[in-house]
């Protein structure tokens, strides 16, 4: 029942980590793994934060895995290098651009070796009265982070239907205020987004699909505590791959290159019979075989001489002794490697039953699990309603 156990590891800025059906020869090396990880990253015990502002702004609201006893200090029995903390800070008075914007987290921790420490890190910003520099410097995978975390935490005392409409009304409302008083005259029927935040309705969307807002029926009561738990803790990097995967094609990598190829965009209009991808969204890592691929890559790779013929149950790649198998297994290595959990490889072949899971993934398109569910396209479509429903 992760709801109930997952209230002791969020209430002490602890984690969870879910291995479903647990078999000890697929699942165990991963759970070593993660141990490993767990008790060798850095890490802080009994500590207290506080944040402190300057005149104008206050901080009104907290989100993360800690224990609050009054409405100022966030108390963690113990803090990790993987997870991050988010405050909002409200703007209640006159800010003057003279004066600045002045923000200071202050820590009171005791370290491994026993020591009572105190981590300060102060923070200057600088202030506007110009709404159009407002939206040209602003910062929109720290907005994502941060509306995740806060609609994470309103499942607790509202439904997903609702969290859904109001973060669709959040989205409509910003770029609306965007279109009213920065963009120049154009006519009604073009959808004008800020520079930075051209991004932002690709990235509501994703939320609103997302298994920690969403659960559709397929996903279950575990799951869902399980994402919510874990969206509510995580950094900023991880929490844009969450909600919008990386899909990597790697039937077109060179043998001569090094590093990771370029992503593509999640959709399946990307995908192709002949290729295989690979998808990661720091909880999942899946490997997509189509059944038209080149015999020669698939026996390469695979040690089998077509897609029909891959076992996968495997949960791991096996490397061979030839440049294409260490070049597909170097880059699986690079894309999981720098990710706070270890994950279970899928081989999901085109057409079997689970090619439904990783078109899940693929978030650019509509989803299966869900009428209400918008295709990026969609979606779109449907913020220019509601911004020229605000401004007529």
């Amino acid at each position: 029942d992760i709801a109930t156990l997952s209230q002791v590891s969020r209430l002490t800025g602890g984690q969870v980590y879910k291995y479903t059906y647990f078999q000890s020869d697929l699942d165990g090396e991963r759970f070593i793994s993660d141990l490993r990880h767990n008790v060798s990253r850095p890490v802080v015990f009994d500590a207290i934060m506080r944040v402190r502002t300057s005149t104008g702004v206050r901080p009104t609201d907290f989100f993360g895995a800690f224990y609050m006893g009054n409405t100022t200090d966030m108390e963690l029995a113990s803090l990790n290098s993987d997870v991050a903390l988010a405050c909002e800070i409200k703007h209640d008075d006159k800010l003057t651009e003279e004066d600045g914007v002045y923000i200071q987290a202050a820590l009171l921790y005791t370290s491994c070796s026993g020591q009572r420490r105190l981590r300060i890190c102060n923070l200057s910003l600088s202030v506007c009265d110009n709404m159009g520099e407002l939206y040209r410097n602003c910062d929109l995978d720290t907005v994502v982070n941060f509306l995740a975390k806060q609609n994470v935490s309103k499942l607790t005392e509202s439904n997903p239907k609702a969290v859904r409409e109001e973060l669709m009304s959040q989205c409509a409302t910003i770029l609306a205020c965007y279109r009213k008083n920065c963009a120049s005259p154009s006519s009604a029927g073009q959808l004008i987004l800020p520079e930075c935040m051209k991004l932002l309705p690709l990235y509501t969307n994703c939320l609103i699909k997302s298994d920690a807002l969403s659960g559709g029926s397929d996903l279950g009561c575990d799951d869902r505590a399980f994402h919510m738990t874990t969206v509510s803790s995580m950094d900023v990097a991880s929490s844009l791959v969450y909600f919008y995967p990386r899909l990597i094609p790697l039937h077109t990598v060179s043998t001569e290159e090094t590093g990771v190829p370029d992503q593509i965009r999640c959709t399946m209009e990307k995908v192709r019979d002949e290729g295989v991808y690979l998808l990661e969204n720091g909880i999942h890592v899946l490997l997509f075989v189509g059944l038209a691929v080149d015999p020669q890559w698939i026996q390469e790779v695979f040690g089998v001489a077509t897609a029909a013929q891959i076992d996968i149950d495997k949960t791991k790649l096996v490397q061979r002794d030839n440049q294409l198998s260490r070049r597909v297994c170097d880059i699986y290595t690079a894309v999981t490697a720098d990710r706070p959990r270890t994950m279970k490889l899928t081989i999901v072949r085109q057409r079997d039953k689970l090619e439904i899971i990783f078109k899940h993934f693929l978030c650019e398109d509509r989803s299966t699990a869900s009428e209400s569910h918008f295709s990026y396209v969609d979606f779109l479509c449907h913020m220019h309603k509601e911004i020229r429903a605000m401004l007529s």
